[in-house]
Parts: structure tokens; sequence; C-alpha cells
């Protein structure tokens, strides 16, 4: 009898994260009621806000308990519809979790089109490209000339803000945690400048690939990469505050930056955070000009690929060691 495969936590990490956090079991593949469906999943998708979730630091996700299954989102195929809105053979992005199999009521599931890779709708057209979007166009509003710093600049949200910063004319400056990845965001992405923040000299080479100092800064780690750049943020500057990775994988998170609010009141730097959730009656025009600027050759998607279900507790840790590039996704 066919079965669902799903990756659980096996207890919530009180340190950093390791594969051990998870278990894999096989469970009976579930059965829809009316107005749902049962889903086979093809792939999903791994951040590292995912990490604040078992850290309890991120009110949306609830509280982090053990032995269910990891939550995230995947692209699946419709294999069983007890719903006039979803036919079997339907591609779907919805709130798979780790698993082969799950069940759904259509409002909870967005069709793609048949045939679609599943990479698109998990990176570039689904959270990561509207994060990196709407976070920068609303909350950074870059003008041409500005200079935009970017965190985490190869992670999945990072690679894909600092392309669209290009796009406005900007000067666009990367912080990430190698010499290689500096060198894909500048030799391949189309970034200004890249510096390594694990360099021992970083606030010096900091200070001189932003010699005209930062206009928008557009922060996935905080710690501090977010107390460097506050130092040197522009009067009436902007910071777009996404994500905080630096301070997931721990059960002691540092403190705000020195400078606030200091820095914020000298300098009237406008200092916000933000949840794409917020902007769901926008998606469908975001991602039509996303979509046009890929078409185009003007916004590059990166990935990092995993197969195997059973891979997911891997590609998560990876992520948060820095190891991937991009969108992390795992094909089941």
């Amino acid at each position: 009898m066919p079965s669902n495969a799903q990756v659980r936590i096996a207890r919530v990490p009180d340190g950093p994260l390791t594969v051990e956090h998870f278990e894999l079991v096989e469970v009976p593949l579930p059965v829809p009621a009316d107005g749902e469906a049962l889903c086979r999943t093809l792939a999903l998708t791994i951040g590292a806000g995912q990490r604040a979730g078992l850290q309890g630091s991120a009110s949306y996700a609830g509280a982090p308990r053990a032995g269910i299954v990891m939550g995230g989102t995947g692209v699946a195929v419709v294999e069983v519809s007890k719903s006039a809105e979803l036919a079997p053979g339907d591609l779907v992005v919805g709130p798979t979790g780790w698993q082969t199999h799950s069940v759904h009521a259509a409002a909870a599931l967005r069709k793609v089109p048949t045939g679609a890779d599943p990479a698109m709708h998990l990176g570039v057209l689904g959270t990561n490209g509207l994060t990196a979007y709407f976070g920068l166009f609303d909350l950074g509003r870059p003008r041409s000339g500005d200079t935009v710093v970017v965190s985490a600049a190869a992670g999945s949200v990072g690679h894909l803000v600092g392309q669209m910063a290009k796009r406005a004319g900007c000067r666009v400056v990367g912080v990430a945690g190698s010499a290689s990845k500096c060198a894909l965001l500048v030799d391949e992405l189309g970034f200004d400048a890249a510096v390594n923040y694990k360099d021992p000299d970083f606030r010096g080479a900091f200070k001189a690939a932003t010699p005209d100092r930062i206009d928008v800064y557009f922060d996935n780690t905080g710690g501090d990469i977010l107390g460097a750049a506050l130092f040197r943020m522009n009067t009436h500057g902007r910071i777009v505050c996404c994500g905080a990775v630096s301070q997931y994988d721990t059960t002691s998170p540092s403190g705000s930056p020195r400078g606030i609010p200091g820095l914020l009141v000298n300098n009237r730097i406008r200092m916000e955070g933000f949840l794409v959730f917020d902007y769901a009656d926008r998606y469908d025009a975001a991602r039509a000009e996303i979509t046009g600027w890929i078409e185009r050759g003007e916004l590059v998607p990166r990935v990092s690929e995993y197969q195997g279900l059973a891979s997911a507790p891997r590609a998560f840790v990876e992520l948060l060691h820095g190891d991937t590039i991009g969108t992390t996704i795992v094909r089941t």
C-alpha cells in the first residue's frame, strides 16, 4: 500500500541546528474529504526564516514543538480531487510541509501552469522573489544613483534584491560570507562590489566599497553587519528589515546594534520591518513584472538543489552554514 514519507521535528533545537533534530517516518496516505485534494509533493523550498520558527522568534509561525511535520511550502501535483476547483494533474503551490503527500482545501492552494519548473514558483516567483520585490520597492524606495547594500546577498532573497536594485539604476554592494560568493555576485549577477564579512578587515573593506555611504540597506542578517551599515547610512537613508539570519541558529540572540536610536534620530533614518504576506493583493502584478524581467534576461534567479525528501534536514543545516546560493530546493 502506498505510504506518505514525512520529515518530523524530533526535538526542538536548543543550540545550533543539526540533522539529528529531525526524523524520517512513514505513515499511511491521508484521505481527502469533500472540497479537498490529495497532493503529491514534487519539490519544497527551505529558507532561513524557518529556523526563526524553530527558535520561536517568528510569531507568524506559532510555537515550535516536536513530533509534528516540519512546515514549508512546496509545489505538488493533484492526485485525487474532491473539489470542483481542482482536477487530477493540476500543479499547485501550497503549505505541503516536508512530506511526500498532503491534503488541502482548494483555497489553500495556488494553481501554476502544468509543466512549470517548481524551482521558479518556490523561488523567484514565490515568497523569495515577492519578498525582494516589495521590501526593496515599497520600503527601500530606491532612486537612480542611490547606493544599495544587501546583506546575505547570495541568499534566496538577497541575490534577487541586488539585481532588482541594479535595474533601478542603483550602485549595488553585496555582503556575503566567502570570496567565491562575492565573486559570483560581481561577475555573474552584476553587483558593483561585494564584501566578505569574514574578512579580518571587513569594516575597512565595507567602508571602501561604500565611498558615498549608503542610501538603502536591505538587511537579511541583523547583528554586526547591521551595526556596520548603521554607521554608513546617509541622511534620510532607508533600512529594510527583512530577516536576522545571524541570530536564528542560537539560543542567545544578541541585542540591538550600537547606535539605535541615536543614529536613526540624528540622520533621520527610516528603519522598517515587514512581512510579505501583507502584500497578497498585489502578488499577481508583481509576478507578472518579475516574469518579464526574467524573460528579458534582466533577472537571473539562482537555485541550490537537493534530491530526495531525506536530504531536507541536511539542506537546512547547510543553508544555515552558508553553503548554499540562491533559493534552496529539495526535489522529492
